[in-house]
């Protein structure tokens, strides 16, 4: 391997200095969000009382392909990216496949996931509107670390709900973020009416994301000053992420490689879209054949098993109706360990991408995606977040298939984030005590079905 590259960075001048709106390139344009009162189409102005101004302005662009990245925001950049481009060669060896095996690692970033590319600009967007304190909600704790961090840096007061469960599984999660000076809840709460009302019903609820979402815009709505951000599923989240798969493009030139596959795992759409959306375009503007894999886990299976049709992003009903993959805004996942997975739709971009067959999805038992983040550890050294194994397992399934075949494919996938807070659920894993959560039809059907309900 002596004569061999193995990893790949840009110059600090090499860093892109614009994000990539995908929704410009798109030849169907994703439907209009609605407003949930009214069911008209949104406009900018109605995401004011929620978004900073400039945040829903990107939401909303379908015109221009190229947004700058500001100066400050691209200066923190600085102090994490270019993150490397790696070879897999140890992956590759360990699975005996032709295939060229590279991996963007995000969990080089300072709290240790991609989140915070996106983190840092929102928290910029409302500093610069003189907000001085925000919300959001978060699963398993990434996205939550992340705003928690970026809130610090500009200036801001932060409040995160985490869903319950892994407020619970993840305390390290919870550590971090009051580590960055950010309070966080448990979600469902009895701090806002959203988590009453579902505690009253339930009171050993463990909560979803669209719980904790429906709690964190209660809280923005009511508060002076305050603005909700989000760390997923919304356009502009996935806009800036594309960070990702710009500096790839770059990366790929330099080994010389262009990628026959790019794979992501999914939970609303945020770092699929970051990596993939970059090279998409050229399939949408000039029909390059690469194949574009998102992987959910089969315990939330929306975009192999949900449905298209309008539905809101949060469990109250308090978000814009959005034109989504889903499986129904009250749908309440299984406890699995992959906090950040366990939502109940997709984002608008994506959904309307996988209508119009430009990518494909797989969902991947719990169990598989540990085995895989397992041979991912022993054979590269880094130990994955549950989210980003989904990814891998999706991996290795292609890189074996190109070991039946003989083909000599260039897979790309994005890593994430490292799962070095997240022991505990390796250690029940090492110890059989995980266990595979498979949604039935039955269940699928009966939760969609009161979707006819909205409109």
């Amino acid at each position: 391997m002596s004569n061999r590259q193995k990893r790949f960075f840009l110059q600090e001048d090499e860093i892109p200095r614009q994000w990539y709106n995908i929704q410009a390139d798109m030849v169907t344009k994703p439907l209009p969000p609605l407003h949930p009162g009214t069911h008209q189409p949104l406009k900018a102005e109605d995401l004011y009382p929620i978004f900073a101004k400039e945040l829903c302005h990107q939401e909303m662009d379908q015109e221009h392909a190229w947004i700058d990245i500001p100066d400050e925001v691209r200066d923190m950049y600085k102090y994490y990216r270019s993150t490397p481009l790696v070879r897999a060669y140890g992956l590759e060896a360990a699975l005996g496949t032709p295939a060229h095996i590279y991996f963007k690692n995000e969990s080089v970033s300072p709290v240790g996931s991609h989140k915070l590319n996106s983190a840092l600009a929102q928290a910029y967007y409302c500093k610069q509107e003189g907000i001085t304190n925000v919300t959001t909600e978060t699963g398993a704790g990434q996205w939550g670390a992340a705003l928690s961090y970026a809130a610090k840096v500009f200036g801001l007061e932060a409040a995160v709900y985490q869903v319950k469960i892994s407020y619970e599984q993840k305390p390290y999660r919870r550590s971090i973020m009051q580590t960055y000076g950010a309070q966080v809840t448990a979600s469902p709460s009895m701090s806002t009416r959203a988590g009453k009302d579902v505690l009253t019903v339930d009171p050993n609820n463990q909560g979803s994301l669209g719980t904790a979402i429906s709690e964190a815009v209660e809280l923005a709505m009511t508060t002076p000053n305050c603005k909700y951000v989000l760390g997923s599923v919304l356009n502009h989240v996935a806009l800036h992420q594309t960070i990702i798969g710009l500096e790839a493009e770059k990366q790929m030139a330099m080994a010389g490689e262009y990628p026959d596959m790019v794979i992501a795992c999914f939970g609303g759409g945020s770092n699929f879209g970051g990596v993939a959306f970059p090279f998409m375009r050229h399939k949408i503007k000039d029909g390059k054949q690469t194949r574009f894999i998102a992987a959910e886990p089969s315990s939330c299976p929306k975009l192999t098993r949900g449905v298209f049709q309008y539905d809101f992003g949060d469990l109250s009903g308090l978000t814009p109706l959005l034109p989504m993959y889903t499986l129904g805004h009250n749908f309440m996942p299984a406890n699995i360990h992959a906090g950040g997975l366990r939502y109940h739709g997709a984002g608008m971009i994506i959904s309307q991408l996988l209508k119009d067959g430009y990518m494909e999805a797989v969902d991947i038992p719990q169990s598989e995606t540990f085995k895989a983040g397992l041979l991912f550890a022993k054979s590269e050294g880094i130990i994955p977040a549950p989210e980003s194994s989904h990814a891998i397992a999706a991996t290795i399934r292609e890189a074996l298939k190109c070991k039946e075949t003989g083909e000599e494919k260039v897979i790309l996938f994005n890593l994430s984030g490292h799962g070095l807070i997240d022991m505990t659920a390796y250690d029940q894993y090492l110890a059989g005590s995980l266990t595979d959560i498979e949604v039935t039809d039955e269940e699928v059907a009966r939760n969609v079905a009161q979707l006819d309900k909205i409109i």
